[in-house]
């Protein structure tokens, strides 16, 4: 049964590992530059007066276009075992009725199915961890550089780093042979595995992931890291200002919004035509955004935001590869129930 599971799914996997190695010498070649090019830029703009800003911003967008594609390989390599692997795994069986003969060799159908099942997701979710852990090593120092537009514990990032690619990987592949051993036809069973796993890593950032730890709530004066703009009518009505997401790096901003002395959320802040922040100041530099600062803070105005903290990055990677993984292991138990009670 080993050899016949190994002939059926050799061509899968010699596929997978050419690709794995191409991916591997690439990254190994070219990862140690990128470390060293990283670490000898901050040394040397952290001696300077304007700080690292211009080195990290540059740094980042010298490297966004292969960053950005790593990210997407690891992002659709969980998809791509789901269809090819998971999906086609006993729909094409099924479909050709090729497993009575298995079944009329002396193999119990809880054999054959467990010998498919654990050859095929072994592979898949080395391939998976392999790719990420290579891919994580690679981007460790442009993580570092993104920070703020890609926090570590937010969606994209967090789905393509650590070890969550596992898990993903292994439910994807249980899924798909669920679907197939439920709909007996390849490509049906193939599009709604896509289908519903897009849904459930749609809703996992959304609706799961913010709630595994109780997110931090925290109360920041306004300030310019947190200001967005400032603007007055040319009628003489009150000054708005509006808030934008402040600069926490490294964290998931979960919500962010302005508040009045009362507590009441406000969309934009009003403050007095006459008052600090009136045009001619607001127009100096320093001293007169110092003085429309304080005239906010004493009007009461602050700013509440709620976000999951950069350290609670490889909790998180345990708690979610520990949900995908008991998903797997309960999709899995499902199909060795229903091969043994309904399959015929």
């Amino acid at each position: 049964m080993m050899w016949l599971t190994w002939r059926q799914f050799r061509a899968g996997a010699a596929m997978m590992s050419a690709a794995l190695a191409v991916l591997a010498l690439i990254l190994a070649l070219t990862g140690p530059g990128l470390a060293d090019d990283y670490s000898t830029g901050i040394a040397a703009c952290a001696t300077q007066s304007g700080g690292c800003s211009n080195f990290v911003q540059q740094f980042r967008h010298d490297n966004q276009g292969f960053f950005l594609g790593l990210t997407a390989v690891v992002l659709l390599l969980p998809a791509v075992v789901g269809l090819f692997w998971g999906a086609p795994l006993i729909a094409r069986e099924l479909e050709a009725g090729t497993h009575r003969l298995v079944w009329n060799q002396t193999i119990t159908r809880t054999r054959w199915l467990a010998v498919k099942l654990g050859l095929t997701g072994l592979a898949a979710v080395t391939a998976a961890g392999l790719a990420s852990l290579a891919v994580t090593w690679w981007s460790s120092p442009i993580d570092k550089a993104a920070a703020f537009e890609f926090p570590r514990p937010g969606p994209v990032l967090f789905d393509a780093r650590g070890i969550v690619p596992i898990g993903y990987s292994a439910f994807a592949f249980a899924l798909g042979v669920t679907v197939g051993m439920l709909v007996r036809r390849t490509l049906p069973a193939m599009a709604i595995t896509l289908a519903v796993f897009v849904a459930v890593q749609i809703a996992m950032p959304l609706v799961v992931r913010p709630h595994l730890l109780p997110p931090t709530r925290s109360t920041l004066e306004i300030t310019d890291s947190n200001l967005d703009g400032i603007s007055a009518p040319r009628d003489g009505g009150p000054i708005r200002a509006v808030l934008q997401t402040p600069e926490l790096p490294g964290a998931w901003v979960l919500s962010s919004r302005g508040v009045d002395a009362s507590g009441q959320t406000v969309r934009e802040i009003l403050l007095s035509s006459s008052g600090a922040c009136a045009p001619p100041r607001q127009g100096r530099p320093e001293d007169g955004l110092t003085a429309c600062f304080a005239e906010m803070k004493q009007l009461g105005y602050r700013q509440q935001v709620t976000y999951q903290p950069a350290s609670r990055f490889w909790p998180f990677q345990w708690y979610e590869t520990g949900i995908y993984t008991a998903l797997a292991l309960g999709l899995a138990g499902f199909c060795f129930w229903w091969i043994r009670r309904r399959l015929s």
